[in-house]
């Protein structure tokens, strides 16, 4: 579905124009163009790749779907996959936004994607002494912007930690806290999907020989450079954390099976020294000693009180009991 289609001319909004026009327009040296699709299917895409003269394996790859987030050159044009994270509700929404620069038309697509990038957009506008750079500034706009909608998502994860923190230190050992805490490394591990492989990307923006559309915006791509830096840098900690806290239920969980053992075997010793000495006078042999005696039943209820009461002190100075 095409959601915008608007020319550009010295960092000024030119007109809206239809997609018959886009052509005619991007022949213009003066002007860029930039066209904006949500989930666009096979016919959408091939009606774009004639008006821009799309590279086909660009096209293919938007097509199909499901890529690695990459920045592909293909002579003066650019092909971007970047991954949208961002949490719906109480679950984490993946999209796509496949992004094709050249230099003097942007397309982007975006693909099951729940939040648009009208803001972007109108970001842009607003900074016409920036938008004179043309395609290359929308990049990095579209780019800061997919980035920047990362950190609310790993902000939610890390106060889930935080809050399983709390459970698992404040003697709540269940097991859903472990599985509470497998999902929340699941959900780390497809940040990192998303953020890891573009931080290799946008290096190749800034610094060195940088492609011809994004002459000029070093600096830029390499404040984009920096959030991911930061961004990779906390996932990788609160990572760690995860597994640190998975292993620190675990253990507890340990310890309080090793306490109820104790107190059980505690318990146990207890009853066994009475039932060993009732068990042995309830044998009834006539030739037992003491058994004729008026004073051995009294002794034998003695005997077990004093030796339970000295085991129990025992354990319970041990903190069994």
């Amino acid at each position: 579905m095409l959601i915008n289609c608007v020319a550009y001319q010295d960092g000024k909004k030119l007109a809206e124009i239809g997609k018959r026009e886009i052509s005619a327009y991007v022949s213009r040296p003066d002007c860029f163009v930039w066209v904006a699709l949500r989930d666009a299917d096979e016919a959408e895409l091939k009606e774009m790749k004639q008006e821009f003269g799309l590279h086909e394996l660009a096209v293919e790859d938007s097509l199909h779907g499901h890529q690695r987030p990459k920045i592909d050159e293909y002579g003066d044009s650019m092909f971007a996959v970047l991954h949208t994270v961002e949490f719906v509700g109480e679950e984490l929404s993946i999209g796509e936004l496949d992004v094709f620069v050249g230099r003097n038309y942007v397309l982007s697509v975006r693909n099951h994607a729940p939040k648009g990038f009208q803001d972007v957009r109108t970001r842009c506008e607003r900074e016409p002494e920036l938008l004179r750079f043309g395609s290359g500034y929308v990049l990095y706009a579209l780019m800061d912007a997919v980035v920047d909608r990362y950190f609310p998502a790993l902000d939610a994860l890390e106060t889930k930690l935080e809050r399983i923190e709390g459970e698992i230190f404040g003697g709540h050992l269940a097991r859903a806290n472990i599985e509470s805490l497998y999902a929340l490394k699941q959900n780390l591990m497809t940040l990192k999907h998303a953020a890891g492989p573009l931080l290799d990307a946008v290096g190749k923006l800034y610094g060195g020989r940088v492609p011809p559309a994004c002459a000029g915006m070093g600096l830029y791509f390499r404040d984009v450079n920096d959030h991911l830096v930061r961004l990779n840098s906390t996932i990788d900690s609160i990572r760690d954390m995860v597994s640190t806290a998975m292993n620190v239920n675990v253990s507890l969980i340990s310890l309080q099976e090793n306490e109820v053992t104790k107190r059980l075997a505690a318990y146990a010793a207890l009853v066994a020294v009475p039932t060993l000495i009732a068990g042995i006078y309830g044998m009834n042999f006539k030739g037992m000693p003491e058994l004729q005696w008026s004073f051995g039943y009294p002794l034998a209820l003695g005997a077990m009180g004093i030796i339970d009461g000295y085991f129990w002190y025992r354990f319970r100075k041990a903190g069994w009991l």
